[in-house]
């Protein structure tokens, strides 16, 4: 019951979020015929193709992060849909005049790199006319995360009706250099492909949204909340008798269960990996290999575990106790490093783990006040037996003198 109500908030939550987009085609100075929501930073983009000419009218709508000199930018990939290679537009405060400017960058490897500060030049586009103001009026500012409008007219180049944008915010301007923006899942997935002809958007960023939410999901599941279930259930349940071998049955069924989805999901993640190029979740991907190491030694060690009365038993047991917890621990981490990633920190889908893991957790000391509670009055029933047993061992003693 919990995985499906796990499951239902996640997908909800994706719901809503869908829902809540909008766009529009008109603004104060112009209407366009299209507009599209764009999947990250609450952006959006309207725009006029004209075919005649190959000219295209468009106007992009972003939203500063609140601080005092932030910037917003758009641009266009001529070679592929990802930042480096951008010719962009980038708006922010002039820092003499304290007007809103709009300068032109073209946005190469040294860049990303951060070797050299990010410096204004000439586009080798065919870029017509650009312009920029604030969504809101006079109020409107920098520092308290207005909208920006950035217009732009191009020509496209012959026959050519798709076009790879990219769009990103940061919180610094270094005189009229812009720092590099943050680093979320979101920030780094500010990229796509849209045809301007049609209005539609190419598939592949959202398979990559599918495949993360899968990921997600599944990762979740197996590495979050079966796996901890299968180490209580052996921790707890082999010292019921009547059970018999039954508990050993539902402890390794679980745990092999558990490490089939979390191969699935493990290599979900690797293609992500793949079709994300330049975007790298360092600690996340360290956690997710470590933990995937550990499930299989542990697969591997049923294999090699000696019988009850082997001499070795009990380094068996030690190693399987120290690779199964640490697996355990590791997952259940990485969890909460996924929910950051995905943006869903404050998600009713994190909500909905965090009530299922300590419901298990709550189980679990209740289970372990019980356990000790049952050994330590075994223990004072067996110091009870053995006291009996020398006060009769005495007094028969003391009749024999």
């Amino acid at each position: 019951m919990l995985l499906f109500i796990f499951l239902f908030l996640l997908l909800s939550s994706n719901i809503h979020t869908a829902l809540s987009a909008h766009c529009t085609t008109v603004t104060a100075t112009k209407t366009f015929q299209k507009c599209m929501t764009l999947p990250t930073q609450q952006a959006s983009i309207a725009w006029t193709f004209h075919s005649h000419n190959a000219t295209l009218d468009l106007v992009f709508f972003g939203t500063f992060i609140n601080s005092p000199s932030g910037w917003v930018g758009w641009g266009i990939n001529p070679a592929s849909s990802e930042m480096t290679g951008t010719r962009a537009l980038i708006a922010f405060k002039d820092p003499n005049s304290g007007q809103i400017v709009l300068l032109p960058y073209i946005l190469d490897p040294t860049v990303k790199l951060q070797k050299n500060p990010l410096l204004s030049r000439p586009l080798d586009i065919s870029l017509l006319s650009t312009s920029a103001t604030f969504y809101g009026g006079k109020t409107a500012t920098v520092h308290n995360g207005a909208t920006i409008q950035i217009y732009a007219t191009l020509m496209l180049p012959p026959n050519k009706t798709k076009i790879n944008h990219v769009w990103n915010r940061g919180l610094y301007v270094q005189g009229y250099s812009p720092t590099i923006h943050p680093t979320t899942s979101n920030d780094l997935s500010s990229h796509a492909t849209i045809d301007v002809q049609s209005g539609l958007a190419m598939a592949q960023h959202d398979n990559i949204k599918t495949l993360k939410i899968v990921h997600g999901i599944i990762n979740a599941i197996s590495w979050g909340l079966i796996l901890p279930i299968g180490a209580v259930t052996a921790r707890y349940l082999r010292h019921i008798q009547a059970l018999g071998p039954a508990w050993f049955y539902a402890h390794a069924g679980m745990q092999l269960f558990a490490l089939f989805l979390g191969t699935v999901g493990f290599a979900i993640g690797i293609r992500l990996g793949e079709q994300s190029p330049g975007v790298e979740y360092g600690l996340h991907r360290k956690l997710g290999f470590a933990a995937f190491c550990l499930g299989g030694l542990q697969t591997l060690a049923l294999l090699f575990r000696p019988r009850t009365t082997n001499k070795f038993r009990k380094y068996w047991k030690s190693y399987h106790h120290f690779v199964g917890y640490s697996c355990v621990v590791l997952g259940v981490v990485n969890v909460f490093q996924g929910f950051e990633i995905m943006g869903a920190s404050r998600s009713f889908a994190k909500l909905g783990y965090c009530l299922g893991l300590s419901t298990l957790i709550g189980v679990s000391i209740a289970l372990e006040v019980n356990s000790w509670v049952i050994f330590f009055r075994k223990a004072n029933e067996e110091r009870l037996r053995r006291e009996r047993l020398t006060d009769k061992y005495d007094k028969g003693s003391g009749s024999h003198s």
